[in-house]
């Protein structure tokens, strides 16, 4: 196979070499070079034709937001940004992986250089996962939306809960399935792979584009209809059931397949607690997270559903699922939505 081709943009030296010996030190990617602001990345994207690029978003001459929405309309191609683990980075990472980049990759707050090389396997699987990635243009409102919008129904089991599991790629696809569902549709747990800076800033993202209510989870909030509760970064979430209430438990537990938060922890706990009033889905994301936790809603009646791989960004975690014999419906993401809408009917 050959190697993965990769162009460094960032405005720092250090980050610029830092990251060109962590990337070549994985013989199945190759820098082909680096850049220092947009217009010399731009030059080098049509001499050297990468692959992958890595994106700062705090560049000279031109953001690295500006040159990314210029980059995904004129040479639409995988990009990895690299962006501050601040609330204020979270919310422009947000807006990137919105215009079409693929993923990120969190700064250091503290000593660049040595938490830069601890994040080395990261870096390098976000990078390979991006190159087989399907790149996504700017967001556009999907046309199901507005079908699922008109459509009547009546929620009168309203004992029946949601749970839904994303990594790379998530977050537009999470904007896409949630924006449409009526207002009083039944309770969501739901969980993005993210750090803990940027999860409340998703889930404001979130409340601000859907008519059901989407918050950041706490320990002990209950699951209502018309509510999503975002897992935070940081935290494991899991249901726990409480006479007729439906609660979570957000705490600091260890990482599960890497993950904290773990889709599995979720998914087990649903199976556990819920039974057949749950209801999984898998979307996009890289990785197997979710895929065991699915074999347990399914072997306790839930339905299951993943996204295909045609909508996918990343099609690792519903691939995972599906192998298993762990799905009902496979699905592409505009009609996910309605299947839920149908089972919930």
């Amino acid at each position: 196979m050959p190697r993965v081709k990769v162009l460094v943009v960032d405005d720092s030296a250090l980050m610029r070499q830092l990251l060109s010996t962590i990337l070549s030190s994985d013989e199945e990617i190759e820098v082909v070079g680096v850049a220092a602001d947009p217009f010399v990345a731009r030059d080098k994207i049509k001499a050297l034709a990468p692959d992958v690029l890595t994106l700062d978003i705090e560049l000279p001459r031109m953001d690295g937001l500006t040159f990314l929405e210029k980059l995904m309309r004129a040479h639409p191609m995988p990009v990895v940004m690299i962006s501050s683990l601040t609330e204020k980075g979270a919310d422009t990472t947000l807006r990137a992986l919105s215009l079409g980049a693929v993923d990120y990759v969190s700064k250091p707050k503290l000593d660049v250089h040595d938490g830069t090389i601890e994040q080395g396997d990261e870096i390098i699987a976000k990078v390979k996962e991006a190159a087989r990635a399907k790149v996504r243009r700017a967001a556009q409102a999907a046309a199901p939306a507005l079908e699922i919008a008109s459509r009547p129904y009546q929620f009168t089991a309203t004992h029946k809960v949601v749970a839904i599991g994303a990594s790379t790629g998530g977050t537009e696809a999470l904007r896409e399935l949630l924006s449409p569902l009526p207002a009083d549709f039944p309770g969501i747990v739901m969980l993005q792979h993210m750090p803990e800076a940027f999860t409340g800033a998703f889930a404001r993202r979130l409340d601000s584009m859907c008519r059901i209510h989407v918050q950041e989870a706490g320990d002990g909030d209950r699951i209502l209809p018309g509510h999503a509760l975002l897992a935070p970064g940081g935290h494991q979430m899991a249901v726990v059931r409480r006479g007729a209430e439906y609660n979570v438990r957000v705490y600091r537990g260890e990482r599960v397949n890497r993950h904290l938060p773990s889709v599995d922890v979720l998914f087990n706990s649903c199976a556990q607690q819920l039974g057949k009033n749950a209801l999984g889905v898998l979307l996009t994301g890289m990785g197997n997270d979710g895929a065991q936790g699915m074999v347990r809603m399914k072997q306790a009646q839930s339905f299951t559903v993943a996204q295909d791989e045609a909508s996918s960004v990343v099609f690792g975690m519903p691939k995972e699922a599906i192998s298993l014999g762990a799905v009902d419906q496979v699905l592409p993401l505009n009609r996910i939505g309605s299947a839920l809408l149908d089972a919930l009917r």
